[in-house]
């Protein structure tokens, strides 16, 4: 299973590496890796609403996965191809103003795909006791998986591929790191009732694999992977990547978030009554196990690099 394990995510890295590739030379940016998030953002949509129905919670499928699509595209299309997209040097606004700007597009989304679940609920109701439920499910449905994914979008088209790329790698081997500490070292049980494999020893290699990862990522990744888009100067992150300090900052925040969702997912899974979020990636689990990590930690690279934090 271990060798199986190794092979399927050397596959996936490999992929990912030739979609980046391709969307650093594509134009608008962004128009390889859309399809990706969308794509990873229904398959967990759909997970999740399977783990739901344990509870049970069950909120229309269909509008769930439209409510995810829609907030995901709204952070790419205006970024791509509206007024914020190529003409934004011409634009006289700051740097703060895109951001909002940018950030109010999902939010929105969010705001419709609330309003069609309540209306949803409204048509189809027929006695007590299931709304509120199925309102529960789906708002967490949106909020859990589409605002996350919109969010690493973002990274993307704001702050160049290398802010997305810093963010997947650290945290991904702070999972690696925590597997491995966990596996050769794991003595003391971190939260037994809630993920009973993961340990103490392991949150430790976690934290230091995510921090190394952070230092390389700003080292030698994001000084090549710089934003396509012309930004306002002041977005523009400083050329003085010999501050380790940020880089390590960088990692250890997101590397923190990151476990976080990891065990955000887990307590999910136990209330469910579910091992993996399903079973078609053998040895991985199914999506939401492979992005719950990101999840969480999408947000905290946003506000690192929106706050310039890592600047």
């Amino acid at each position: 299973m271990l060798r199986w394990r190794l092979l399927l995510g050397a596959l996936l890295v490999a992929a990912l590496v030739g979609l980046i590739w391709l969307d650093k030379l594509s134009h608008p940016p962004g128009v390889w890796l859309l399809p990706v998030a969308v794509v990873l953002g229904l398959a967990a949509s759909g997970e999740l609403l399977s783990m739901l129905r344990d509870v049970p919670m069950r909120p229309p499928a269909w509008l769930v996965c439209a409510g995810n699509l829609l907030v995901i595209v709204a952070a790419w299309l205006p970024l791509a191809v509206g007024t914020l997209g190529d003409r934004r040097h011409e634009l006289p606004i700051s740097l703060m103003d895109i951001q909002i700007l940018a950030l109010a597009w999902p939010m929105l989304a969010i705001v419709v795909a609330m309003a069609a679940l309540w209306l949803a609920e409204m048509l189809r109701y027929r006695k007590p006791g299931d709304t509120t439920g199925n309102l529960a499910g789906g708002v967490l449905a949106v909020a859990y998986i589409g605002l996350p994914l919109a969010l690493l979008v973002q990274l993307r088209m704001l702050w160049g591929l290398g802010a997305l790329v810093a963010t997947v790698a650290v945290v991904k081997m702070g999972d690696t790191g925590a597997y491995a500490f966990g596996h050769l070292l794991g003595r003391h049980k971190l939260a037994p009732l809630i993920s009973p494999n993961k340990t103490v020893e392991g949150l430790i290699g976690h934290m230091l694999a995510a921090a190394f990862t952070g230092w390389l990522a700003f080292e030698y990744l994001v000084p090549l992977l710089p934003p396509e888009i012309v930004l306002p100067s002041s977005s523009l992150p400083s050329n003085d990547w010999g501050k380790p300090w940020r880089a390590i900052w960088f990692g250890l925040l997101v590397g923190a978030a990151g476990l976080a969702g990891d065990l955000a997912e887990s307590l999910l899974k136990r209330d469910c009554g579910r091992k993996d979020s399903s079973r078609w990636l053998p040895g991985l689990g199914g999506v939401l196990d492979i992005l719950d990590s990101l999840l969480l930690a999408a947000p905290a690279a946003w506000l690192c690099w929106a706050l310039k934090l890592v600047a």
